[in-house]
């Protein structure tokens, strides 16, 4: 497959208390294939929302993006101007925020501001963008699109305003689309509707499909790959069945395992069903970005840390591929000793 997007070696840095130095995102790097949809997934506060932001060059300041590429087929965003940058942000590459309330211009129409885009990029006229407006609510499937268009974002639902977002996003034909925890606000109904809208829309209109999420059952449901981070860094990534089948990282393995489950049948039908599986939470808690621990950032918590992990950040290395040829990777001495070469069966961990 094709690369439309490279992101290689991306690090994000604000300025901490005390003269420290928060890295947002250290050295990052995963891409999108043409017609793919990259699930990047973990806790709250590893980085993700700011990876999102810092593909369209929106990092807030203090905030900058201290080093590495964005390669958007074949150009490197980072070395544009910012004239010709815009023409890349909404065009070619769109991002839906995870909180249409604060995203929405509370005075302005719907309408109105997904026709912006078109009239910003030139696209269009006033009286065609308006019309394009209605029929991207028609497409994203809120009733009475005519009249909706007038509407302002009050006198709508949750639901309905995140349809509105994901038209906004598409109004200009992008050939990525970024959704930042497209799902968060909504309640379990909502939830499943938005994720098969963006999945019969990726397929409709051939996008391409970066998804931001903390939810495992989201990514499990829309990725192809995954690509998970801790404490700014990714620390695996895999095709969406490998990872969940066979996790190689131990911090994904607890995600995996702090996820509930239904309740199992009891053996052969016979008996009551047991009840719901206990939640194995990660014991400690997540890291201060401003002060990491020496190492990997993820051993004071791990259970199958060894002497090495406190002493070496462990680099992102290649795990093989799967019988389709496509390459898993994970940062972790588990798998390869601090000169990369692998180590085959793992190592027992040190608890």
């Amino acid at each position: 497959m094709t690369s439309l997007l490279e992101v290689d070696n991306l690090s994000i840095q604000f300025p901490g208390p005390s003269g420290t130095t928060v890295r947002a995102a250290d050295a990052i790097s995963f891409r999108v294939e043409e017609g793919s949809t990259l699930g990047l997934v973990g806790e709250s506060g590893c980085g993700k929302s700011v990876t999102a932001l810092a593909l369209l060059r929106l990092v807030p300041e203090p905030g900058l993006i201290a080093g590495g590429r964005i390669l958007f087929r074949g150009v490197d965003l980072m070395a544009l101007p910012e004239r010709q940058m815009r023409r890349y942000r909404g065009r070619q590459i769109a991002l839906i925020f995870q909180e249409p309330t604060a995203a929405l211009n509370p005075v302005l129409t719907v309408g109105y501001q997904i026709a912006e885009g078109l009239l910003v990029h030139g696209l269009m006229r006033k009286k065609e963008a308006m019309a394009e407006a209605a029929r991207l609510l028609a497409l994203v499937r809120i009733p009475d699109p005519a009249r909706r268009v007038h509407e302002y974002p009050h006198q709508m639902s949750g639901g309905m305003r995140q349809r509105v977002l994901i038209a906004m996003a598409l109004a200009c034909k992008p050939a990525l689309v970024v959704a930042d925890e497209p799902t968060t606000a909504l309640d379990v109904t909502l939830q499943a509707e938005i994720l098969d809208l963006l999945r019969r829309l990726k397929d409709e209109l051939g996008l391409s499909l970066l998804l931001i999420s903390h939810n495992l059952g989201v990514i499990a449901e829309t990725a192809d790959r995954v690509a998970v981070m801790y404490a700014g860094r990714i620390v695996e990534e895999a095709p969406v069945r490998d990872l969940f089948r066979d996790p190689a990282h131990p911090y994904t393995r607890g995600l995996l395992r702090s996820v509930p489950r239904p309740a199992a049948p009891s053996p052969a039908g016979v008996g009551p069903d047991r009840g719901p599986r206990r939640l194995q939470a990660i014991e400690g808690s997540v890291p201060d970005l401003a002060h990491l621990p020496a190492g990997c950032a993820f051993h004071p918590r791990c259970p199958e840390r060894l002497p090495e992990c406190p002493q070496q950040v462990p680099e992102v290395r290649p795990l093989g591929a799967t019988a389709a040829g496509a390459a898993r990777r994970v940062a972790c001495f588990l798998h390869h000793d601090p000169e990369g070469r692998p180590r085959t069966p793992p190592p027992r961990g040190l608890a």
